[in-house]
């Protein structure tokens, strides 16, 4: 079911007057190039913009990417298939444990490997908890873009408390690696589910706190209404995909439209705006969290027992304690450390619902360990492919607003 976020009417549209004004040729300035970027604050990473001006209206923008470029869809072509997961903590390095996510089920839709209702779970709970991560600082970042700083606190604040669930969950705060093709490295540990129930408890005032200071603010409805506008047509020609389209009133999610991992199972509604500005992008990751934090309750509340990985007598890790006391599969393990899964022959591609967008990962496989080939659909590369067609009549501090609310990240988009 899709929830219509409206926008009140009542909030002011104080720049589009002076757009306005601007476009009717009454404020004519000079002509100008910009380089906006690549270590401009506001760019959120190593983007550049080249922006032709008159006066401060912009007339031409020209995305600049390239600056982070890691090759790691090369890199995979040389690397087993797990030892490729922690190269993919590197993509949206702000989500890092639904990349992990998104590429094991990409593997395992090629071996033909399907996860007990537990490792589903618990790869839910760790999607859920990503995406809640991402849109605390997507919002924060943004509201401290247009001025306000106090929002940025707030949501840092409870992303922090999941960067403490990550630690205790994989051991790691940021770069996570917890996913197996076929699994995770282990199971929840103790105490993990009252924890996240505790976040749950801090996490939804916090969000309507964010609420109360942002939504109906003035400077920043101001700043976001009728700015970087989206249509329908325009999110479908450019392939947008996540926050960003169904902002524009699209509704479209895979966890609905292609289920995976048993999201069919969860009852949670997809918000769509009607606008397709900047506020209405706004508008539906806050409404994101609070659905994430419903699938999170769903999730706990009949939360499975039973394993958590495939288990495969040839392809799978044997335990490790028949590993230090029988010879056979003492040698299965070595063969399997040191070649890889065996893959069969053929070609896939999985996407997932990522915080971003639509993560997808092509793989084209000849057979054993190392894919032949791997592509990456990135939802940050795809989506600021607009850029030059939405940035063009409006005004040079309208491109910082524009540019938090699409909430790209650079490690994906040169990747």
């Amino acid at each position: 079911m899709a929830t219509i976020i409206e926008q009140p009417d009542s909030l002011a549209r104080g720049l589009q007057q002076v757009r306005d004004a601007q476009k009717a040729g009454e404020m004519l300035g000079e002509q100008l190039t910009l380089n906006m970027g690549p270590s401009h604050p506001s760019t959120h990473g190593v983007l550049r913009i080249i922006l032709d001006l008159d006066g401060e209206l912009i007339t031409k923008a020209t995305p600049e990417i390239g600056y982070l470029h890691r090759g790691d869809e090369k890199i995979a072509e040389n690397m087993q298939f797990n030892q490729f997961v922690p190269y993919t903590d590197r993509l949206d390095y702000l989500a890092p444990i639904a990349n992990n996510v998104a590429y094991a089920l990409a593997v395992e839709k090629l071996m033909g490997w399907e996860l007990p209702p537990r490792g589903k779970a618990i790869r839910v709970l760790c999607c859920e908890l990503a995406r809640i991560s991402s849109h605390l600082l997507a919002i924060g970042c943004m509201a401290m873009d247009v001025g306000a700083v106090t929002v940025f606190m707030y949501t840092f604040t409870e992303r922090e408390k999941i960067y403490n669930l990550i630690e205790q969950l994989s051991g790691a705060r940021f770069t996570t690696s917890y996913t197996r093709v076929g699994g995770q490295t282990h199971d929840l540990p103790a105490g993990f589910e009252a924890q996240v129930r505790e976040f749950i408890r801090t996490v939804k005032p916090a969000i309507e706190e964010v609420d109360s200071l942002l939504t109906r603010n003035r400077i920043f409805v101001d700043r976001c209404r009728d700015v970087g506008v989206i249509s329908k047509e325009a999110a479908i020609a450019y392939a947008i995909s996540g926050p960003n389209l169904r902002g524009s009133g699209i509704e479209h999610d895979l966890r609905r439209k292609h289920p995976y991992l048993d999201y069919e199972k969860y009852d949670f509604e997809i918000p769509i705006g009607t606008v397709g500005d900047c506020y209405d992008r706004y508008l539906v990751r806050m409404e994101e969290m609070r659905q994430s934090v419903r699938i999170l309750e769903q999730g706990l509340d009949k939360l499975p027992g039973g394993p958590i990985n495939y288990v495969d007598p040839k392809q799978t890790l044997p335990p490790k304690e028949e590993v230090l006391t029988k010879m056979e599969e003492l040698i299965h393990h070595f063969i399997l450390v040191t070649e890889g899964v065996d893959a069969p022959e053929g070609e896939v591609y999985f996407a997932a619902e990522n915080p971003k967008g639509e993560l997808g990962f092509y793989i084209h496989s000849k057979g054993g360990g190392v894919p032949y080939r791997l592509k990456i659909r990135a939802p940050s590369f795809v989506n600021i492919s607009i850029l030059p067609t939405i940035l063009p009549g409006h005004m040079v501090s309208d491109v910082v607003t524009i540019l938090g609310s699409i909430d790209f990240v650079m490690g994906e988009c040169d990747r």
